[in-house]
């Protein structure tokens, strides 16, 4: 095949994934619903995986605190031989159960926490033994694969399948199941953060505001969600002491800062009921 044959092919089957995450929907969000719940009540979401697997829950874990400006153990990851797997392969380590107990173990799952195992057959050892021991713990599981009645898929207490069929190069899943299960974190992390309120409209209103880019973001984002000129917005960020929500809250509201603040911890972040709660 010609280069240009070989990305159209690709390509084509790159078509057929969305609508195999959308034929998953509804246990997507069931998913977002419980991961909500339980980050609500001081839980946590831990992805589980190997290889690809590992590695797509790493990726997504380790956003979510600039995106959202959670506190980073709110939303976890256990990959397959460690973090040095993150970036070479250790194939071994999925079949390490003793390794996966320990891993679990060192966690303490309970009844608000989310173990989320990854795996595109459903037959990682590794995954499997931390979900079993998990959800024997008392914590909520989700199995995410694409083949059905799986090993994994029985071990959780439900699934999310995202059927993409066989891969162009055969057995690599790296590409339309990564691409599907990347598709599936995205939805489940982005809409449990908005179920808790930490976006506004479409808005992060909770970014980070570390360096200069993000800073300029932030401000944009306060003028967006309150229709503040740019000085405005500028200068009540720095009185917010650079923190949005608080921000959003102190113009949206016309109230001081003490008192965004104040909304803000009442309403456990969620700047949308902060803002009527400053209101009032």
């Amino acid at each position: 095949m010609s280069s240009l044959e070989i990305a159209r092919l690709m390509n084509d089957e790159d078509a057929t994934v969305a609508s195999a995450v959308r034929r998953a929907l509804p246990q997507i969000a069931r998913a977002i619903d419980l991961v909500a719940a339980g980050i609500r009540r001081g839980g946590r979401l831990i992805y589980v995986g190997a290889g690809t697997s590992g590695r797509l829950g790493a990726l997504d874990a380790s956003e979510i605190p600039p995106t959202f400006n959670t506190d980073p153990r709110t939303v976890q990851y256990i990959m397959a031989g460690g973090s040095k797997a993150l970036g070479a392969s250790t194939e071994a380590s999925e079949d390490d159960t003793a390794l996966a107990l320990a891993e679990i173990k060192k966690r303490k799952p309970g009844r608000h926490d989310v173990i989320f195992g990854i795996a595109t057959s459903g037959r990682t050892p590794f995954t499997i033994a931390i979900v079993e021991y998990a959800r024997r713990a008392g914590a909520h599981t989700i199995a995410l694969t694409c083949n059905r009645n799986s090993p994994l898929e029985r071990a959780a207490a439900f699934a999310i399948v995202t059927e993409v069929g066989p891969e162009v190069l055969a057995g690599s899943s790296r590409m339309k199941a990564g691409t599907a299960h990347k598709m599936v974190l995205n939805m489940i992390s982005t809409g449990a953060m908005t179920r808790l309120g930490y976006v506004y409209g479409n808005l992060m209103v909770n970014v980070w505001t570390k360096n200069e880019k993000l800073i300029q973001r932030a401000i944009r984002i306060v003028e967006q969600a309150t229709g503040a000129d740019h000085e405005t917005a500028a200068r009540t960020l720095t009185a917010s002491g650079n923190r949005t929500p608080v921000a959003v809250v102190m113009l949206a509201a016309d109230v001081t800062r003490p008192k965004a603040v104040a909304a803000l911890k009442k309403s456990k972040g969620h700047v949308r009921q902060a803002i009527a709660l400053a209101k009032n």
